[in-house]
């Protein structure tokens, strides 16, 4: 029997395979990326430190109210040296000698009230002539058909509501007859605003148009207290005469008295201040006045 041939395989050697650089951790943009997150780590790392070795600022103290004043007014309150309430008649004194400007200031009256505006019969609103005036010229305007009124600076239904189609109010006080009222409503948002809105409780709705007008002219005004419980308003001139104007504060004071709300529980006037146009105030004694 004969020998089957054996089929003899020769092994094939395989080629070697170039290894290639995959996109990882051992890429070179990889790498870059590494350098420059290490060099943002460290200029971070030198700002902090910069900013802990860097002294801080001083903390200054805010000036007080007097330290913000100009060098007139604090002359003028370095000569106020009591801090306790003063009687009415040294506090007009007082005021007159620390008032500094160039014109005839105006005195003003500040009186804080124990009320609560929110409620209505507590929401203060009254009307007095001062005795002596305000000393102010009051320019009186009269809405009426009567274009030629005695002591009226201005007058006529249609001279005024020429004067209002401009938002224009050349006058301080507006009079009016009831039955003219119903046109003055269309500018109402003109007058409302500025005060000047006649109104029955003031007296300038009446048809008295005359007496109106002399009490205008005398020195009639309207105080009421603000969202605060504060009357504020003013009562003469410094070159008023010290009696003079002790009796337009008396006067206005006695009205404030008078109108006392009885809700009112507790103290009803707490504080009076007296001062003038950019002056210093001096606090009243209130224990011969509540």
């Amino acid at each position: 029997m004969a020998d089957t041939e054996k089929e003899i395989v020769t092994p094939v050697e395989e080629t070697p395979k170039t290894e290639t650089a995959k996109a990882g951790k051992r890429s070179a943009k990889a790498v870059k990326e590494a350098e420059v997150k290490v060099e943002k780590e460290i200029r971070k790392a030198e700002k902090s430190d910069d900013q802990a070795e860097k002294p801080k600022a001083p903390i200054i103290p805010a000036r007080t109210k007097l330290e913000r004043r100009s060098k007139n007014y604090k002359v003028s309150h370095k000569k106020i040296t009591s801090k306790d309430p003063i009687s009415l008649e040294k506090a007009v004194a007082v005021i007159k000698e620390t008032s500094t400007t160039k014109f005839d200031s105006t005195v003003e009256l500040h009186v804080n009230l124990g009320v609560d505006p929110r409620h209505a019969d507590q929401n203060i609103r009254e009307t007095i002539v001062l005795p002596s005036g305000t000393g102010k010229k009051v320019k009186v305007a009269v809405f009426s058909d009567d274009t030629k009124i005695i002591g009226a600076d201005l007058s006529g239904v249609e001279e005024i509501t020429a004067l209002l189609d401009k938002s224009q109010t050349d006058f301080d006080i507006l009079i009016s007859t009831p039955a003219l009222m119903a046109k003055l409503g269309k500018y109402a948002k003109i007058l409302g605003p500025r005060g000047l809105m006649p109104n029955p409780k003031s007296g300038t709705v009446t048809n008295d148009i005359n007496k109106a007008i002399d009490e205008a002219k005398a020195g009639k005004i309207e105080f009421r207290v603000d969202s605060s419980g504060i009357i504020h308003m003013g009562v003469g001139k410094c070159s008023f005469t010290d009696k003079a104007l002790v009796e337009n504060i008396n006067t206005v004071l006695s009205s404030v008295k008078a109108a006392k709300p009885s809700s009112v529980k507790g103290t009803y006037i707490k504080n009076i201040y007296l001062t003038t146009t950019m002056g210093p105030s001096v606090r009243i004694d209130t224990s011969g006045i509540i």
